[in-house]
């Protein structure tokens, strides 16, 4: 099987180095294009990384300077015309901004002419400049380690489309985007530090800025536009190369700091962070005032779906019609009428409120919107099943069902027995007395010398999922289940996830265990891995194991419990849960003594009707000793199998890795906090999770200060990576800031995780109770980096279910009232945490109620918003409400005193909010 990856190795691009790409050598013109706006669309927002590590979130930057070309009036026809079949292939390199400079007059001209001859569309932003100089000290030494991937796919359909472009009556269009380099040109700029490759981060709520970090991942280059972005899209492998420096954004007072996610929830909407300066060698270091700007010059592969959900708008006299996708990120799509219903051209206000999804598939040089087909008509929008198909599809997710030659690898005599000679091979556990916490089984058994014997059972998935076969391709493709409120998008088939892998009780079952020899206090004595079978006793929901913890005197009855294999007695069960808290107790205090840290953030779960699954209820997960008893015991065989598998495989290991957080943002972090005197140490993973431990107050709201407190925390964090250990040589990167242990990995959930499976089968061959694996190192970074995109995406698609049926819940349910907490205060707008669900919300000034103006400033480091509220009485004088924080971008903590407010929410993006007594108010 073929994936795109294939097309994305250094080994494929040496070999065609030489070939150049006719489209990349055409005559590079100069690019026009408008900006202007478009309807809603969905914000995106991204949450911590989903198991234990902490993800950050993407800081906002000022927005960009309206700019107005003189060529706008001349080309205004031209632009209108989006009928071109031309791919993505070319792109017009902006003129200087120094030449793109008018008149007021001519300005005013300029915009008239935009307002009244063009469709409103944000992508039809305009940005002219000069061409690119070179800006790199030529007397830097060359890398001799650039990798290249290209994606000959996309290279081939672009040529073909440049070819199209030279048959269409020449000039008659003007060109907006740059023609792409060629891929020895990227080769060489590459080498020589010229260009600079890295993925595309697009702000969501501000669609013209986009960022490509930096080779030493410190800092920032900013894209600034949509003719900057040449035609990528958020999460596109891009090359860029670096504007000349009188090209740069000026009148900034600083630049984002570098974030993995793509959210600007909590960012500013003035100032951005600080731009670090200390840049690599052969780059003139930026100035705080001055950010570095570049432009996408090639396109190395195409992350992105290019699928997005959207409505149709119906254009009179014309072949095609307009697609508005939700997401500002992705342009506007002409589609042709033959797709669209029927009825549509007829009776287009029938489709005002119907959701569509649309495949890019071209985006002409000369024009300002892509071109796409029609692939689904999905329903009404708000619905939840229309709604959450459109989201699986935006981002990639595949929910077909599986295929014939899939299922064909999974046995066919069902109900399905274990071979008795399979058993024969394996360690018998069938008789200790295992339970199951979900899919994990735990066993702990007291030896006479006072000592625990330990077991940690997970589900073999390896054993039934054969390497390179059908299921095995499926499964490293969708790289892990995508879990929605609703349901769940599960990696394997059913039969596997329900039935054969899944530990049900008193049934036999085929699992890899380690089996620990471990003291009450935590002091593990010895370890064994290794193939085995086992019977579960009984299969405990949380709720059961906490109950058990909660009474630990009480003698449970067989009607208390879920069914109890007969061998084990209740009580002997009883006290099997009641040791492994004990010892997990222990084991979680060594943890964070040593070092580690925790960043727990509110979960929002619901309660849905059975047969409609509509929401009926939400509730704040609780996280309790049930959990943390699990949680405990699942890190260290995870952190056990790393060691095991890393001192076996050397180059082939399959680990996690979590690098530590950003220093700028950090060293901003302190400075804020000391500033409003909060007591915080951000020095260490330990240090910083005792800060967060400590009480904040003794009243009513500790908790939402705890939360807000660990938001501004979780920020400057980066994200989790799966990586093969024979990529990196400096055994430092390998380690896990937030549990600070050198290796981990993930071992204990093949079922959903397609890296596990691939640990299960190094383990395998380190005992000999496998196969050999059949992978390169190179083979195994290549799934790393898959299984790290899907990871991604599929907590995305979590948190936007989660945001679907909140607001459907609101909608049904609503009006909801709860007190919130400011979280950040920006120039026309403000963060609030929702105590009571614990959402996270922006509440814009310009949609409150009853507010009479509002004023922001800055008062040295710290923001300060004034609210001026309308009296009820017209004699009384309007109160005035003073919102302080620190640096613009950076999601602080107001207290109390100053911070608590009282929301209305109506709808998931209409909330008012009241006045509450605990606010400082001043008649004006």
């Amino acid at each position: 099987m073929t994936s795109r990856g294939d097309n994305s190795s250094l080994s494929l691009y040496m070999e065609k180095l030489s070939i150049r790409n006719p489209q990349q050598d055409c005559e590079r013109k100069e690019g026009v294009s408008e900006r202007q706006r478009w309807g809603q669309r969905r914000d995106t927002t991204t949450s911590h990384d989903g198991d234990i590590e902490s993800g950050e979130e993407v800081s906002s930057s000022k927005p960009e300077t309206k700019k107005h070309q003189k060529q706008q009036k001349k080309n205004k026809d031209s632009n209108r015309d989006v009928t071109s079949k031309e791919t993505s292939s070319f792109t017009g390199l902006p003129q200087s901004p120094k030449k793109a400079s008018t008149g007021g007059q001519e300005q005013e001209k300029v915009k008239k002419s935009k307002k009244k001859n063009l469709p409103k569309h944000p992508e039809e932003e305009e940005s002219k400049k000069g061409p690119l100089r070179s800006w790199v000290d030529m007397s830097r030494p060359k890398s001799p380690d650039v990798k290249l991937w290209v994606d000959s796919a996309d290279s081939s359909s672009a040529t073909s489309s440049a070819v199209k472009s030279k048959n269409k009556g020449g000039g008659s269009k003007k060109q907006v985007f740059e023609s792409y380099m060629t891929r020895e040109e990227v080769s060489h700029g590459l080498k020589r530090g010229e260009l600079i490759q890295g993925q595309i981060r697009i702000n969501p709520k501000k669609y013209h800025e986009a960022f490509i970090p930096s080779p030493d991942d410190t800092w920032d280059i900013f894209l600034d536009g949509t003719v900057a972005r040449n035609r990528a899209l958020n999460g596109d492998i891009v090359v860029v190369q670096v504007l000349p420096r009188e090209q740069w954004k000026v009148n900034w007072t600083c630049l984002v700091v570098r974030s993995d996610t793509d959210t600007s929830e909590g960012a500013s909407e003035g100032t951005s962070d600080c731009f670090d300066t200390t840049a690599n060698e052969f780059l003139t270091k930026p100035t705080p005032s001055s950010p570095c700007a570049g432009q996408v010059v090639y396109i190395v592969e195409k992350k992105h779906s290019r699928a997005a959900t959207g409505f149709l708008k119906f254009l009179p006299d014309r072949p095609f019609a307009m697609f508005s996708p939700m997401d500002h990120r992705v342009p506007r799509i002409n589609v042709p009428l033959a797709d669209c219903p029927e009825d549509f051209s007829s009776v287009p206000g029938n489709y005002t409120n119907t959701l569509f999804i649309c495949r890019i598939t071209d985006w002409a040089a000369n024009s300002n919107f892509a071109e796409g087909r029609l692939a689904k008509t999905l329903g009404q929008a708000g619905e939840i099943e229309p709604e959450t198909e459109g989201i699986l599809t935006e981002y990639d997710v595949d929910f077909s069902e599986f295929s014939d030659e899939v299922l064909d690898c999974l046995p066919k005599n069902l109900p399905w027995t274990i071979p008795p000679e399979e058993i024969r091979k394996r360690r018998d556990l069938r008789w200790d007395c295992e339970a199951t916490y979900l899919d994990d089984a735990l066993s702990c058994k007291q030896l006479p010398d006072g000592n625990f014997e330990v077991g940690v059972h997970i589900a073999d998935v390896s054993y039934f999922v054969d390497q390179g076969n059908a299921l095995d391709a499926i499964a490293s493709q969708r790289a892990t289940s995508v879990y929605l409120v609703q349901k769940v998008i599960p990696m394997l088939p059913r039969l596997l996830c329900e039935e054969l892998c899944s530990l049900n009780p008193l049934a036999d079952r085929l699992t890899f265990s380690v089996i620990w020899k471990i003291t009450p206090e935590g002091k593990i004595l010895s370890e064994w891995f290794g193939r085995s079978v086992i019977r579960s006793c009984v299969k405990l929901s949380y709720d059961y194991a906490q109950s058990m913890i909660e009474a630990p005197d009480k003698m449970f009855s067989a009607a208390e419990l879920p069914p109890v294999d007969p061998v084990h007695p209740i009580d002997e069960i009883h006290q099997a849960v009641l040791n492994l808290h004990s010892i997990a107790r222990n084991l979680r205090a060594q943890r964070f003594t040593g070092g580690a840290l925790r960043l727990d953030q509110m979960k929002l779960s619901f309660t849905l009707d059975k047969e409609t699954m509509m929401p009926q209820g939400c509730y704040i997960y609780q996280y309790r000793d049930s959990n943390k008893l699990v949680e405990e015991f699942m890190l260290l065989a995870n952190i056990a199998t790393a060691h095991h598998i890393c001192r076996k495989f050397p180059e082939l290991a399959l680990l996690r890795r979590h690098p530590p957080p950003k220093a700028k943002m950090m060293d901003e972090l302190q400075e804020l906090c000391d500033q409003l005197g909060i007591n915080i140490d951000l020095s260490s993973a330990g240090a910083l999770h005792k800060s967060l431990t400590a009480t904040l107050g003794d009243d009513e709201y500790t908790s939402a200060r705890q939360q807000v407190l660990t938001h501004m925390c979780s920020r400057p964090m980066q994200m989790a990576l799966y990586f093969c250990s024979g990529v990196w040589k400096d055994e430092q990167l390998f380690k896990h800031y937030a549990l600070n242990v050198p290796l981990y990995t993930h071992f204990t959930s093949p079922i959903r995780r397609y890296a596990d499976i691939i640990v299960h089968r190094l383990l395998a061959s380190s005992l000999r109770c496998g196969p050999h694996l059949e992978l390169s190192t190179e083979e195994v970074e290549k799934q790393a980096s898959h299984c790290n995109d899907k990871k991604t995406l599929s907590k995305r698609v979590h948190e936007l279910s989660s945001e679907l049926f909140f607001g459907v819940f609101v909608k049904e349910c609503g009006p909801l009232d709860s007190e919130a907490m400011v979280m950040g205060v920006l120039d026309q707008s403000f963060d609030v945490l929702v105590i009571r669900y614990g959402v996270q919300k922006r509440i814009y000034c310009k949609s409150v109620t009853g507010l009479e103006s509002f004023h922001h400033r800055k008062v040295g480091k710290i923001s300060e918003l004034t609210l001026v509220w309308t009296q009820e009485e017209p004699e009384k004088p309007p109160l005035e409400q003073v919102r302080t924080t620190a640096n613009e971008n950076t999601c602080i903590m107001v207290w109390p005193v100053n911070g608590i407010i009282g929301l209305n929410i109506k709808s998931n993006v209409e909330i008012n909010f009241r006045f509450n007594n605990i606010f400082e108010m001043t008649s004006r």
